[in-house]
């Protein structure tokens, strides 16, 4: 059981019960959900990156360390949003000695949500795990997530908020008044139960993926309300798991600019509601 976990929307007709407790998650999960199949993968983990040639080997070393410690049959796919530094570059030549690394590239400049959707659409893996490049969750926090989909979720999404004390060094206070804000108007207005919409590491089974990211339209930093708003339409079960993070002062994200560009786009996945965008038969 995964301490922690707060009710959330299910597809299957009631809200799962809130699940407790003092114990804590330390292992991958033992069942073969997702499990490697005719070649394919157990995992994906899809990393999207703009400009993040000096600190991507890092990142990617953390993720291939954790992946070969637990034994993981898994792949890692970078997806480089029209980058101007040699973001490409430095990842062809880590793939040359790491056969788990792949590398997308988009036309141009086109956003962390068209990078993300990119990614989870390419990925091949049984459960497909999204993490923003800086590692803000240190990807050994994925093994929650994963416990969270073999315990019967559709689509697990990591929480800053649900446990606090997780947060190893946290936001300075104008940008945690100013993401509370948005989380409160994203809740209100999209009736959303969840504590962080917004955190950069989330799950998802390979069904639900490709059901989700192909109805996604927002292609920017909004993007996340409107994969859970997609979610929670379609019925699926989604688990909110309480974990480690903390703030990288390099973030490109502004909250004045993105923030306001972020409220327009929650407006837009309401009249894509209205007009039946996503109710679009399941790929």
């Amino acid at each position: 059981m995964i301490a922690g976990v707060i009710p959330c929307i299910s597809g299957r007709g009631k809200e799962q019960e809130s699940q407790g407790g003092d114990g804590d998650v330390t292992d991958e999960p033992k069942s073969n959900y997702g499990a490697s199949n005719g070649g394919e993968p157990r995992y994906s983990f899809v990393i999207p990156a703009f400009n993040e040639s000096g600190r991507i080997p890092a990142t990617l070393s953390s993720v291939l360390g954790c992946i070969r410690a637990h034994g993981w049959d898994a792949e890692v796919i970078v997806v480089n949003d029209g980058s101007t530094d040699s973001t490409a570059e430095v990842v062809r030549a880590f793939a040359q000695t790491a056969p788990e690394v792949r590398l997308i590239e988009n036309p141009g400049n086109r956003g962390k949500g068209y990078s993300v959707r990119a990614g989870m659409l390419e990925a091949r893996g049984g459960v497909v795990l999204f993490t923003d490049s800086d590692l803000s969750a240190p990807i050994e926090e994925a093994v929650r997530l994963f416990a969270a989909i073999q315990q019967g979720a559709d689509i697990a999404i990591g929480s800053r908020w649900l446990e606090r004390g997780r947060q190893t060094q946290r936001q300075p206070l104008y940008r945690q008044f100013f993401g509370r804000c948005f989380n409160f108007v994203t809740r209100a207005v999209m009736g959303m139960k969840f504590a962080d919409t917004q955190c950069g590491f989330k799950a998802f089974t390979r069904a639900a993926a490709q059901t989700v990211f192909h109805l996604q339209t927002i292609e920017r930093w909004g993007f996340d309300p409107e994969i859970l708003f997609i979610a929670i339409k379609r019925g699926y079960w989604i688990i909110e798991v309480p974990v480690s993070w903390a703030h990288d002062e390099r973030t490109r994200m502004s909250y004045l600019r993105d923030g306001f560009k972020m409220l327009q786009e929650i407006a837009i996945i309401r009249w894509n509601a209205f007009r039946g965008r996503y109710d679009k038969p399941g790929v």
